[in-house]
């Protein structure tokens, strides 16, 4: 099977191209645990297969690092985005990309087209839709109708978080000296919390100044990894919710920075940030 290493901040994945392979989708879970191992396989933090797709140009059919199907996946889909533009899939600067469902609308950066060339994407611009910020919409089981800086016990202490809901799960928790956060130890806890019915995605925040923020994350199914386009979208509108930050800023990751926009007034999250690829090959599935 063919594959292509791609990474966007850091947040890698193994990337297939599903118009020419076909993998049976009860294989599909045993076959991502088997490539996101960094010891015995590829490597990743999960595997997106690209799809063909009725509802959009292309479907993004993403799953995380232990197997388990992911709704969406920032980072990913603006990898997606340059796979299919830099591969000739499509001719087409804005694109229509689904996943579980949802579809955004992406816009490419196209550079290296001085001398007639083709080019290739360097940054993407996702919208990303309306953050969902009902708790079962979410989900996170709580008492009201959204829930905005409110106390968590986990692991023996308490933490506030606000709850957002990107297409996927987050929690948001704000607090100082985030790089020196045990999250290891820390981040199993939050994801798997009893207030999680679907576990969650945590993001540890660290307010630098009303325009920039410095994040990390654990990803439910995954771990800690270097970025998170999701939980960026969903630190921005938690920071603006509390009041912390403009509407725009830039979140500063492990793996690189993203530029973050909630334009309250349409209630649209936009994300801009890189793509790239790292290398490709083939393997015995």
């Amino acid at each position: 099977m063919k594959f292509t290493k791609m990474q966007g901040c850091g947040n890698d994945y193994v990337y297939v191209n599903g118009f020419e392979e076909k993998i049976p989708a009860e294989k599909k879970p045993e076959l991502v645990r088997s490539l996101s191992d960094r010891h015995f396989g590829i490597g990743g933090d999960g595997v997106i297969f690209i799809n063909p797709s009725n509802e959009a140009d292309f479907e993004m059919e993403m799953y995380n690092a232990d197997g388990s199907r992911s709704e969406m996946c920032g980072n990913g889909i603006r990898c997606v985005a340059k796979f299919v533009y830099d591969k000739g899939l499509t001719d087409e600067k804005q694109i229509r990309i689904v996943s579980a469902g949802a579809v955004k609308i992406l816009d490419l950066t196209v550079e290296g087209t001085e001398n007639g060339g083709r080019g290739a994407v360097k940054k993407v611009r996702v919208n990303m839709g309306s953050p969902i910020l009902t708790p079962e919409q979410i989900p996170v089981r709580a008492v009201g109708e959204q829930v905005i800086n409110e106390p968590i016990a986990v692991a023996g202490s308490e933490y506030r978080m606000t709850c957002v809901s990107m297409g996927n799960p987050h929690a948001v928790v704000f607090m100082e000296q985030v790089k020196q956060l045990a999250i290891e130890s820390l981040g199993p806890y939050f994801e798997n919390h009893e207030r999680f019915p679907k576990r969650t995605n945590t993001e540890f925040v660290e307010i630098l100044d009303r325009e920039h923020v410095f994040m990390r994350v654990w990803e439910r199914g995954t771990g800690e990894t270097l970025a998170c386009g999701t939980g960026c979208c969903a630190t921005a509108v938690a920071c603006a919710l509390n009041g912390l930050t403009e509407d725009k800023i830039t979140v500063k990751l492990l793996g690189g920075e993203l530029e973050i926009e909630w334009d309250r007034q349409n209630n649209v999250v936009y994300m801009t940030g890189p793509a790239e690829i790292v290398f490709e090959g083939e393997v015995d599935v």
